[in-house]
Parts: structure tokens; sequence; C-alpha cells
């Protein structure tokens, strides 16, 4: 029962944080992608340290596997940088919630990676997703900086469905840490050839967030996300996961004086309700 307290404690911890890395999308005066770089290649040196204290092996067992890890760090990379953009143009709480569309959006994928099919529930809840949608998106036009960050949220959403599935699907036999570990140096690697502003350009502050953003915001979560996986079912995981934009909107409230409109915050109550019954529904149908 102690062990399933510390698990639960973790998860919640992990989850905070990953609210917490929204945030740095407005402390750090740089493109998503030149944000995005630098995160990935300290998280990458952070989790070879934790690998390393665990005594845990780097290796793959497959040669394959190198070339599997490959793509899903470059669609990794992708998310990232949609993440970041979406919440630099339309503020945290909106870009975060348009971002949690992905659950919805893994349902519709997931038919495209095995044989399952879609129930009527499902399509109840992308009603409810693009409802939710509906009332944040102030205006139609792309040109809008609002509407083209909610549009990119969404693509975020889409990649880290696509990258979950094809993790799922070709690299399961791997823990969380050891994932990430190639993932997080597959994205530094590939996006650093983009980089706008190189390492000895970078003011001292943004150096200092970026430290900040890629140990104690990407590699501790992501391991603490993984431990508390071995005493807490799927489901519960799942669930307190959906808390990610609760935490982010508050602490961008708290910290950042950031505030929604009604309209959002009933949009984002349907978009996060909808994610939340449908991470609930996939994992209670795989018990």
């Amino acid at each position: 029962m102690q062990k399933n307290k510390s698990a639960l404690i973790q998860l919640h911890i992990a989850v905070l944080m990953f609210g917490g890395t929204a945030l740095f999308s407005k402390l750090i005066d740089l493109s998503a992608l030149d944000i995005t770089v630098y995160r990935t290649a300290i998280a990458f040196l952070a989790i070879t340290v934790i690998l390393k204290l665990q005594k845990k092996r780097l290796r793959l067992n497959h040669l394959k596997d190198y070339f599997i890890v490959a793509g899903l760090g470059v669609i990794i990379g992708m998310h990232w940088v949609t993440y970041f953009a979406a919440m630099q143009m339309a503020g945290i709480a909106t870009g975060i919630i348009a971002f949690f569309t992905y659950p919805v959006v893994t349902v519709f994928l997931e038919p495209l990676f095995n044989r399952t099919k879609l129930k009527p529930t499902d399509l109840f809840n992308s009603f409810v997703v693009i409802l939710g949608i509906y009332l944040m998106v102030p205006d139609a036009d792309l040109g809008n900086q609002v509407t083209l960050g909610i549009f990119t949220g969404v693509i975020s959403g889409v990649f880290f469905a696509s990258r979950n599935l094809l993790q799922k699907k070709y690299f399961s036999g791997y823990g969380g840490p050891h994932t990430m570990l190639y993932q997080t140096l597959t994205a530094a690697c590939v996006l650093s050839i983009f980089v706008d502003t190189p390492p000895q350009a970078l003011p001292l502050q943004d150096i200092y967030y970026l430290v900040l953003a890629g140990i104690v915001f990407t590699a501790i979560p992501h391991s603490l996300f993984a431990n508390s996986l071995r005493y807490l079912s799927a489901t519960t995981a799942g669930l307190i996961s959906c808390l990610q934009p609760l935490y982010g909107t508050v602490l961008a409230y708290m910290l950042l004086s950031e505030t929604t409109s009604m309209t959002t915050l009933i949009g984002g109550i349907l978009v996060v309700s909808a994610a939340c019954f449908e991470t609930w529904s996939i994992t209670r149908n795989k018990r």
C-alpha cells in the first residue's frame, strides 16, 4: 500500500512538471525550435546520467531498433516544436488544451496500426472535442495568431499520438527513460541544423531556464512517470495525466499572470473531459 501511495505522489509530481514545461514557451526568449533543440540536448545528458547511476545498459538490443527510435525521435521533435509554438502564439492554457486533443486523435489513428473499429462513443467524443475547439477559436482566419496557435496545438497532438502508436507497435520492449534517451538525442541532432541562436549567443537567463527545462521538467518527470507505472494501473496514470492542462493553466496564472476567457475555459473543459473519457475507455478495454 505504501508503494502505491509513493507511486501516486510521483505520478502527480511528474504530471505537474509536464504541465510546468509549458511555462518555458514564455520564459525563454527563443523560437520554439531553438527551445526544443537545447532542451532535448540537455535532457539527453541528464537521462544518460540517470541511467548510468541506475547501472542500466544504454545500448539497444538490435540494429534495426536504432533506425526505429531515430524515426520516433524526429516525430517527437516535431511534436515539441509545434507544442511550444502553439503556446507562444495562443497562450499557455489555450495551446496546451489544443494539444490535449491527442487522446481522441489517437482513437482515429489507431485503426491504421491495429485492427480496431470506431465506436459510437468515439464519434461522440470527437464531436465534443470539435465543439470545444470551436468555442476556443476567436476567428476562423489562420491569420489570427490565437487561431493559428490552436491549429498548431492540434497538429502537435497528431505528432504525439503518432509517436505513441508507433512506439507501442515497434518499440514497446524498452522502458520510458531508455526510449527517451535516444528520442531526445535524435530530436536534438536533427533539429540543430535549423537553430537560429548558437550556444555562445544564448543569454545567461535563457541558459538557466533551458537547464531547468531539460533536467527538472523533462528528464526527472519522465523517470518518475515510468517508475510510477510499476505500481499503478494504466487507467490511473492516464486519468491523472489529464490533469496536465489544469496544472499548466494554474501555473501560468500564478507565475505569469496569464488569464483566459470564459469561452476558452468552457471549450477547454469539453476537450479535456473528452480526453479523460477516451483515456479511461481505452485503458479499461485493455485491462
